[in-house]
């Protein structure tokens, strides 16, 4: 099936979902919706302990045999969560298609893929919290493949596994600190950017070049002072719990230290990445941007700003440049220095409340030295993304896609154009 056609499918597709979805609202128009109306407080709504728990309270209030009903609710309470715990989900449909896919060992063909996520937060004292994610998800390969990797793509084949997990605890009236199996390092970091991605991974974070994918056993830090002053530091070891364990020679490693100064309108921020065996880089780069070396040395400088209101044609925009040295590099024509940069444009509440207008452009982590010198052999990379996002109500959210790149892989026919649409259902 060609591009066009494959277009009109997914496009069909869209054109079905709004009435859908608006069949559903009319079904369960309960008390004039006033779980969605937007002139309430818009909270996700989240199961606690006593979520399920009153149902048998309000039971136990009629006659009959309260005894036998008294059993059930202990039964039934002995499974729900503890007074401190709170759980809110989503999930996530996405389909699409890339034209010139099969030019990187990808499809042409129209997929779809989906995920599914669970958080679950637990206090003990009123200042730490227990975050535990469990996720599940499976798509179609054109969305694993890291030139056009989904925002939202979760590759383990349909498994309900531990995502993520660790414990956060104040050090201090200014200190926090991280420590567990499967931390994500940037999740520690002061925010470096407030573009959100509407289709590609490439476009997480300022441009994915230095941050990457980082869940795995670590421990870090964040200090933050009042006058928006702040510093972040975290290590990530992704064998400490396997082989030799704990920072052994062959475990891939990264050690981040971000400082940043963030006002109520804008950010500046520069961090450091100190690298060993590490790949995770590959989500925004070329073939030969990829360069995994023994040891690597990146820099990621980060900055965004916005105006005083939303609803106007001035944009808030984010930016990012990163650099990325590779030592230990002996092959000649290897990669030795490389780097990228972002900008991304965000417009919201344009036409309706809480919508979002989204345009983006990157140029992939590229060569720029190579051992022994010479030419790099890059051509140009570059990779756009353009979306719109709405809210049939408070607990979905529907984003059409578009987006693009050339020379994106290793010469100049890997260019691509995606038509992609993704839904999200928020509990």
């Amino acid at each position: 099936m060609k591009l066009f056609q494959q277009m009109l499918v997914a496009g069909a597709t869209l054109s079905l979902l709004a009435p859908i979805a608006a069949q559903a609202s009319d079904i369960v128009n309960i008390e004039e919706m006033n779980s969605y109306s937007r002139s309430k407080k818009k909270k996700t709504p989240r199961f606690d302990h006593k979520t399920f728990a009153n149902d048998f309270s309000d039971v136990s209030n009629n006659k009959g045999d309260i005894n036998g009903l008294e059993v059930q609710r202990n039964q039934f309470e002995a499974g729900t969560f503890s007074e401190t715990t709170t759980m809110d989900g989503k999930a996530v449909m996405w389909a699409g298609a890339v034209d010139g896919g099969n030019e990187f060992g990808g499809s042409e063909d129209t997929q779809t893929g989906y995920t599914f996520t669970m958080n679950l937060n637990t206090s003990f004292s009123g200042d730490d919290n227990l975050y535990v994610r469990l996720k599940t998800g499976e798509q179609g390969d054109q969305w694993k493949n890291k030139y056009t990797y989904h925002i939202e793509t979760k590759d383990n084949s349909d498994l309900l596994e531990v995502d993520k997990m660790w414990y956060t605890f104040p050090l201090g009236e200014k200190v926090t600190a991280f420590v567990g199996p499967r931390i994500e390092n940037y999740y520690m970091y002061i925010t470096p950017s407030i573009y959100k991605p509407g289709a590609l991974k490439s476009f997480k974070l300022g441009g994915n070049s230095n941050f990457g994918a980082s869940t795995d056993v670590g421990y870090g830090l964040k200090y933050e002072l009042d006058n928006g002053i702040g510093f972040a530091t975290n290590v990530v070891d992704k064998g400490a719990d396997e082989g030799e364990g704990w920072f052994a020679p062959g475990n891939a490693i990264k050690w981040d230290s971000q400082i940043a100064y963030t006002t109520d309108r804008w950010h500046v921020s520069g961090t450091l990445s100190n690298a060993r065996n590490w790949s995770a880089h590959d989500y925004n780069a070329t073939t030969m941007g990829r360069q995994v070396a023994r040891d690597s040395i990146g820099y990621a400088l980060r900055a965004y700003w916005m105006p005083e209101e939303t609803g106007t044609t001035v944009p808030e925009i984010s930016v990012g440049y990163d650099t990325k040295s590779y030592g230990g590099v002996f092959t000649a024509g290897n990669t030795t220095q490389a780097n990228s940069y972002m900008v991304g444009f965000t417009w919201k509440d344009m036409i309706q409340a809480d919508d979002r207008i989204g345009i983006a452009f990157t140029q992939p982590l590229s060569a720029t030295e190579v051992q022994g010198g010479g030419d790099t052999g890059e051509v140009g990379a570059q990779v756009w993304e353009a979306y719109y996002s709405f809210r049939p109500n408070d607990s979905m959210e529907i984003t059409p896609a578009i987006f693009g790149g050339n020379d994106i892989a290793a010469d100049e026919d890997d260019d691509i154009f995606g038509l992609l649409v993704t839904s999200k259902f928020k509990f």
